[in-house]
């Protein structure tokens, strides 16, 4: 794991001890590096449930009620799908957040629509999600890093929106 997602990991760990609340992942394409960014901080039983490895649709319809449809019409590497495996990880998990990856890492996979290097990432709650779509190949190594890299940022900087909104509201 990189430096800069161990310096998100420790900080995702304070906001979430300090918020008391919890987290999961759903990961399709980074197979669970995600997961293992978020748990590097010793202490993270406290706020992290676990996480669901979907590589296949299949998963992503049972575990996460990712719609048959959308996957059909749109494939499995898009936002709508992101933002559905969030929800569904939120809810088989039971956790208040879940963090979720879904596009193609490569060397193969991707279509002339939807090229290698393209991987939607998607962090939140059932209500409110925010998705990032890195759109670089740099092979496949490199493509999970920043993949893993870039939803731990979008994560925390999704966790320090939700502290400030959560600290106004008190004042």
């Amino acid at each position: 794991m990189d430096f800069e997602s161990k310096i998100a990991s420790r900080e995702i760990s304070e906001l979430l001890w300090d918020m008391e609340k919890t987290v999961g992942t759903a990961e399709s394409c980074t197979g669970g590096r995600i997961a293992e960014a978020l748990i590097a901080v010793p202490g993270a039983s406290k706020y992290f449930k676990g996480g669901i490895i979907c590589y296949v649709n299949e998963v992503k319809e049972s575990l996460l009620d990712v719609s048959h449809e959308v996957l059909e019409e749109k494939t499995a590497v898009c936002e709508e799908v992101a933002i559905a495996m969030v929800q569904g990880a939120c809810r088989t998990l039971n956790t208040d957040y879940a963090i979720a990856a879904t596009g193609f890492a490569g060397p193969t996979g991707g279509t002339k629509e939807i090229p290698v290097g393209t991987i939607w990432l998607a962090c939140g709650n059932a209500n409110r999600v925010s998705t990032v779509k890195v759109e670089e190949d740099h092979g496949r190594d490199i493509n999970l890093a920043i993949a893993t890299n870039r939803a731990m940022q979008l994560f925390l900087e999704y966790l320090k929106e939700e502290n400030k909104d959560k600290e106004e509201g008190e004042g």
